[in-house]
């Protein structure tokens, strides 16, 4: 079907370049001071300057040689998804890969501090001979492979681990206490490195530039918005970016467009009262009666004032007050997050935690402070799917995985600071499956007992690298489209 897709524009391209020469031909021919008639029957005959059959030869050999190479690989055939997907599970290829997940599993760094995951990072695109600028926002790294050119399109991967004591006993586990790749990151920084080396290997198929982007602190940092203020998103016209997904068979995607995920913010507010002994309360002002309150209170902005199809979430995940039975504390501190997928719904929300925090505190005879941390943890805002990237994800995962392992999903309530990106240009995000094919339950994102199926590694791998040279195509393509239309009408 590509095949004679390809034949068919190249007649149309050869008809349109005939067309031209025609209606050149008188032109060309007075400007040699040589108007003789055109051969148009046996009768009428006109002797053409060799020039001007040069340019005409020249025109269309550039023509379709372009036009050809923009549709098909160096070996004559479309890019294929599949091929790139038999070069990634090659034995030496996942060895190399999951060997490198391996490495920044044992050595979990947290946001701003993966020093040593960027340095393994630029070493191995030093291997691969890929340039790169670094640092940016700190740890960043940012690659590029092709032309150097237009179009350029981006994919995205995030370094950091989590604060959490790994509970999954293995070969590979963290050697580094408290801290975990509890979220996949290092699954991620692997996945694009192979995504890297298999861009690489088919150079002569990149019809444009992929841009390389990894990224520091995505754990609450807000290190895509940092990446975004050094310059990582300079000419990129797209990006995509994935997640792995432990509750899903390795090979499965799943997506949607439009919203994804939604937008969060933390809080945190200190509920100050009088202390004293638990035996004689009316001697205090009992901050954690008055904190109990706002607890339940917060939860009525969601039951009783939230509009039921429009979702958000507030969760109170810290309640800190008093290290004694019988002893009333001075002070309470509570905190939580707060989520919504528009941000009308996200910035009211905001405004009336405050106004209910400080509102019940009062009513207790208690004083309140609230922090939203905008400076430390940036509010995230909503991961909407662009719909055109939407179509492009659908067929190119088709083509590699198959229709039946390409499914849509319901959004969720979580979120992923890859939106920041989706601000400033289309953007396209989705899971991998990573889940064991012999159906044992592997831990949550963010949980000590968080593990992955390593065989689902290459088929991320191959899906970057697929959507990133088939979106190059596609936009040289319609470049060209559009010129050839403008050429025609002159």
């Amino acid at each position: 079907m590509q095949a004679a897709l390809a034949v068919l524009i190249l007649l149309q391209k050869l008809g349109s370049l005939l067309g031209r020469f025609l209606h050149l031909l008188p032109i060309l021919a007075s400007l040699e001071g040589k108007k003789k008639p055109l051969l148009l029957g046996k009768k009428k005959t006109m002797d053409i300057p060799r020039w001007v059959f040069l340019v005409f030869l020249l025109d269309l050999s550039c023509t379709t040689c372009l036009s050809s190479d923009s549709s098909l690989s160096s070996n004559g055939s479309p890019a294929s998804p599949q091929k790139l997907l038999d070069f990634a599970k090659s034995r030496d290829f996942s060895e190399w890969m999951i060997g490198i997940r391996r490495k920044i599993h044992e050595n979990p760094e947290l946001g701003y501090e993966e020093f040593e995951t960027s340095k393994l990072i630029r070493s191995e695109l030093d291997k691969m001979g890929i340039r790169y600028k670094h640092p940016l926002a700190i740890t960043g790294v940012v690659g590029f492979i092709g032309t150097g050119k237009p179009p350029f399109v981006a994919l995205r991967a995030d370094m950091d681990a989590l604060l959490l004591q790994e509970m999954v006993e293995w070969e590979h586990k963290s050697k580094v206490p408290g801290k975990m790749h509890a979220c996949g990151h290092d699954a991620h920084v692997a996945m694009l490195l192979g995504a890297a080396k298999i861009l690489r290997e088919h150079q002569e198929e990149i019809r444009g530039t992929v841009v390389l982007v990894f990224q520091p602190a995505e754990e609450g940092g807000g290190g895509a918005k940092k990446m975004i203020a050094a310059g990582a998103l300079e000419n990129v016209d797209a990006i995509f970016g994935l997640h792995v997904a432990p509750h899903l068979p390795a090979s499965v995607v799943t997506s949607r467009p439009g919203p994804l995920l939604a937008g969060s913010g933390f809080f945190e507010a200190v509920i100050s009262g009088k202390g004293g002994h638990a035996a004689i309360p009316h001697h205090s002002i009992d901050p954690i009666l008055a904190a109990s309150n706002v607890v339940v209170s917060l939860q009525h902005l969601i039951s009783r004032e939230a509009d039921p199809l429009d979702s958000q979430v507030v969760t109170v995940a810290k309640f800190q007050g008093g290290g004694a039975y019988n002893v009333i504390p001075d002070s309470v501190t509570i905190g939580g997050t707060f989520r919504a997928f528009s941000k009308e719904s996200f910035m009211h929300l905001k405004q009336r935690i405050e106004e209910v925090v400080t509102g019940q505190a009062a009513v207790q005879r208690c004083h309140a402070t609230v922090h939203f941390f905008s400076e430390e943890k940036p509010f995230f805002p909503p991961t909407i799917n662009d719909e055109s990237l939407h179509d492009h994800f659908k067929k190119v995962a088709s083509e590699l995985l198959g229709l039946p392992k390409v499914n849509d999903m319901q959004p969720l309530m979580g979120s992923e600071d890859f939106s920041f990106y989706q601000e400033v240009i289309p953007g396209y995000f989705f899971f991998l499956g990573v889940g064991d094919d012999r159906g044992d339950r592997n831990g949550s994102v963010h949980s000590p007992y968080f593990k992955i199926n390593e065989d689902g590694l290459p088929y991320g791998s191959a899906l970057h690298a697929s959507l990133a040279i088939r979106y190059l195509l596609d936009q040289q393509q319609k470049f060209l489209s559009v010129k050839g239309e403008r050429r025609d009408e002159l």
